[in-house]
């Protein structure tokens, strides 16, 4: 694999898995949507097919990585050089960039159809499980349309969760996702992982979301602080550094647990 089939496969991949993963739920969630109020499973449902198209596409090029998390754990299993970790973790952070602002465009009429909605902005949340509510920062009516939040506030619950979720996904593509040679996705292996990542949303992802992807998180988080949109709230930056060291520690825990048990 050259430099540049990383660059290629990991930006276009990931921007497609960010593209169908947060259109489902801008779909869900935004008003004058014809997808609005669909549901936990339909969105479930539609990170799993997003990361089977994203991967799908991406796998004869770059070996469908698109989660630095993934990367670190098979780094740290031997199926990836260290010295590709950067620009694997470069290319996804600009692919979900990228996926972000295509899912703006899509849906440009709904964004600005819910954002002028009085009724939405009068129920925009504060965030649980601060002492001062007047400081506790604005989660945002179409933040999560961008990136994930805790339910219930709490650092050690949040963390914990995405880890143990993380570790699932990381640990099933070491075991299941391989193909024979250790450098990617076999055909089999891509649908696995998407039946993985549908399992994680409907049973680990109630408490935070399960970003269980640092780039699929912060990418868009960014996109969501540097958007013009009116009325958007925070992006609930206090919150958002969960998302990225959990889930590495969760890739990290699975690969050592893959070489030093399973291997």
């Amino acid at each position: 694999m050259s430099n540049f089939d990383i660059f290629i496969g990991e930006v276009t991949g990931t921007a497609l898995l960010i593209l169908l993963g947060g259109g489902v739920v801008a779909g869900v969630v935004l008003k004058r949507s014809k997808a609005r109020d669909a549901g936990w499973v339909a969105i479930s449902f539609g990170w799993g097919f997003a990361v089977m198209v994203g991967a799908y596409l991406s796998a004869p090029i770059s070996g469908a990585l698109l989660n630095p998390a993934v990367t670190l754990g098979l780094a740290i299993e031997g199926g990836i050089k260290w010295g590709d970790v950067p620009l694997y973790i470069a290319s996804q952070m600009l692919g979900a960039m990228i996926g972000a602002f295509l899912v703006w465009v899509a849906y440009l009429g709904q964004f600005k159809a819910h954002l002028t909605d009085p009724e939405i902005l009068a129920a925009q949340p504060s965030v649980e499980g601060l002492v001062d509510q007047k400081t506790a920062p604005k989660a945002g009516p179409v933040l999560g349309v961008f990136s994930t939040g805790p339910e219930v506030r709490n650092v050690v619950q949040n963390m914990l969760t995405e880890i143990i979720a993380t570790f699932v996904l990381v640990i099933a593509i070491l075991t299941q996702g391989l193909n024979d040679k250790g450098n990617g996705l076999g055909v089999l292996g891509v649908l696995i992982t998407s039946f993985v990542v549908v399992g994680i949303g409907l049973s680990l992802g109630g408490p935070t979301g399960y970003a269980i992807n640092p780039a699929r998180d912060l990418g868009p988080r960014i996109v969501h602080a540097l958007l013009p949109l009116p009325n958007k709230g925070g992006s609930d930056w206090s919150y958002a550094w969960i998302p990225v060291v959990a889930p590495l520690i969760g890739a990290a825990l699975a690969g050592g647990y893959y070489n030093w048990l399973l291997k």
